[in-house]
């Protein structure tokens, strides 16, 4: 097999555990191309041959997965998301093992399905997210957690949501396949795969295949009154699907427009851009081609996309 793997350097803790990979899964007649970055590096450059290799190895955070993927979207090129990263929402949510030896095998032997991608367009330059993309409180916690992650790990994100009690209220205009409403709240999600960390979930459905985004507005005025809801999610695991209660809206489309006032910033996979709303987005229906282990691939049956 000719492999080519996306390192980035920066993710995580920074273990090395990328190279077990590659000493695990190299055999006789085998090449492995390693092209690594600190984030200064063009993935574009990066990914400019994918076509000459079987597989492409994306090691990294969500956010560097969801880059390779969105580079690669739409070209039937198979990625195997390595989850080196913080949270790892990636592989929690297609059930992928973390361990390397086991990504090894599932390189070769592993099944593949194709994953909706979403992109968000802020004032003509466009991001592509796997998990979810947002503006608001959630980028708050994401930018409170950079310097904690390397410690602290995926406990990052709730120290900073514990220390950001307060975050801006701001008021929605939100315009879902033509259709607008307006709404008070503390950040809007746009959902693609549900699950989060600690394997609560956003929404009762995991949906990544359905050629839909959900679009979530958390209309609590500060983080104590979000509790019933993420309480909601802890149940959720246990297959009881409470009702999220009433600091949750819930909305389902294609494509979406989002205007805040005040202005708030965005962030998409964890990575905070710092830009500002307003912002378009759109889901991009089966373009992303995953490798997945046996129960991933039961878990998302393989229908087809909606188009």
């Amino acid at each position: 097999m000719k492999l080519l793997i996306i390192n980035n350097l920066a993710s995580g803790l920074g273990d090395g555990s990328i190279y077990d990979f590659i000493r695990s899964f190299t055999q006789d007649g085998d090449q492995v191309t390693v092209r690594s970055t600190d984030g200064t590096s063009d993935l574009r450059s990066f990914l400019a041959d994918a076509r000459n290799f079987d597989l492409v190895v994306a090691s990294g955070g969500d956010g560097t997965i969801a880059a390779v993927c969105y580079e690669l979207a739409g070209s039937g090129i198979p990625v195997l998301p390595f989850p080196a990263g913080t949270a790892n929402l990636l592989a929690l949510n297609v059930s992928s093992p973390i361990e390397a030896h086991a990504l090894a095998k599932l390189a070769r032997e592993g099944r593949q399905l194709d994953f909706d991608l979403g992109e968000i367009n802020v004032n003509g330059d466009r991001y592509g997210f796997a998990i979810m993309a947002g503006a608001g409180y959630d980028a708050t916690i994401m930018e409170a957690a950079k310097p904690h992650k390397q410690v602290l790990g995926p406990l990052a994100y709730f120290r900073a949501a514990a220390t950001n009690i307060t975050p801006q209220m701001s008021h929605f205009t939100i315009t879902v396949d033509g259709q607008t409403f307006e709404c008070d709240g503390l950040c809007v999600l746009l959902v693609n795969f549900s699950k989060i960390q600690f394997d609560l979930s956003v929404t009762h459905e995991n949906q990544p295949r359905d050629g839909m985004l959900d679009i979530v507005v958390l209309k609590g005025r500060n983080a104590v009154e979000l509790l019933p809801a993420i309480g909601a999610a802890m149940l959720d695991r246990g297959g009881d699907f409470p009702y999220r209660s009433n600091v949750m809206e819930v909305h389902r489309g294609r494509e979406c427009a989002i205007v805040a006032d005040p202005p708030l910033n965005i962030q998409y996979d964890g990575e905070v851009t710092g830009r500002m709303t307003p912002f378009t987005a759109r889901v991009l229906p089966g373009v992303a081609k995953l490798v997945v282990s046996d129960q991933g691939y039961e878990t998302f049956e393989p229908t087809e996309p909606k188009q």
